[in-house]
């Protein structure tokens, strides 16, 4: 069985930001058990990463609107005869409780931009090597203490980042559903239409095809060339299926 491949992409600048911060607590998910030096800057790079991001733009207000925007549209959809009006409450219900926590919550990424350790490795990241344990005596001691403890001081930064990652998490659900897959058809590799307001497309295609997508669009136009993964001798078919969702 054909193994197939997602590809997502942003069509502004909003979604652009929203999938970064996706992509980024998912790693920081993923590397919460810090046990030597290679977890623990794998943790810490994605850490900074995250805090760069969140000082980009008005961040807390776009999800706030969109939230808001999202629960407009199960207001109309309330209207549509035969609708499942208990799943429609549900998540209506969930979109108010994402709000109100955030609204609540203190300025994103307030706790880990304020812990000593992490201001200390975060200014060492950009130094090739900069995070040795002659440069960073502070982390060499942190990474001896008990793994409990280094344990209970991860949680605590994660449940800061709450929040935003429950009420994105919902917002990137929602969007995702809104937009069912349809087989269309590229010749010569390159394939465009309309976006019709989108803001992001999600792409399916078989690993078996041996191509990848270059996008370029935004949101009222887009555009898809596929290349081969091996550019010297790697084929372009004539024509080709794939899946692709406006959403």
């Amino acid at each position: 069985m054909s193994t197939t491949i997602l590809f997502e992409y942003p069509l502004n600048e909003k979604m652009r930001t929203w999938l970064r911060i996706e992509f980024l607590l998912q790693q920081l998910d993923q590397c919460q058990t810090i046990t030597d030096h290679l977890s623990a800057l794998t943790f810490f790079r994605n850490a900074a990463e995250l805090l760069d991001v969140f000082e980009r733009g008005e961040l807390r207000t776009e999800i706030l609107k969109e939230l808001e925007k999202q629960q407009q549209k199960l207001r109309s959809w309330a209207e549509v005869p035969g609708v499942d009006m208990e799943r429609v409450n549900v998540l209506n219900d969930n979109l108010k409780a994402r709000a109100a926590v955030l609204i609540a919550a203190p300025r994103m990424g307030q706790l880990l931009r304020e812990d000593r350790l992490i201001g200390l490795v975060r200014q060492r990241l950009s130094i090739p090597g900069g995070c040795c344990s002659f440069d960073l005596p502070t982390l060499h001691t942190w990474l001896h203490i008990g793994q409990s403890q280094r344990d209970e001081q991860v949680a605590l930064w994660m449940s800061s980042l709450a929040p935003i990652r429950h009420a994105l998490t919902l917002l990137l659900d929602l969007i995702r559903q809104s937009g069912n897959f349809r087989t269309q058809t590229s010749l010569n590799g390159f394939f465009q239409d309309n976006a019709d307001g989108a803001e992001l497309l999600r792409l399916m295609l078989s690993l078996d095809d041996a191509l990848y997508p270059q996008v370029s669009g935004h949101k009222s136009r887009f555009a898809i060339r596929f290349m081969p993964l091996d550019s010297e001798r790697g084929e372009i078919p004539a024509r080709l299926d794939f899946e692709l969702a406006c959403c």
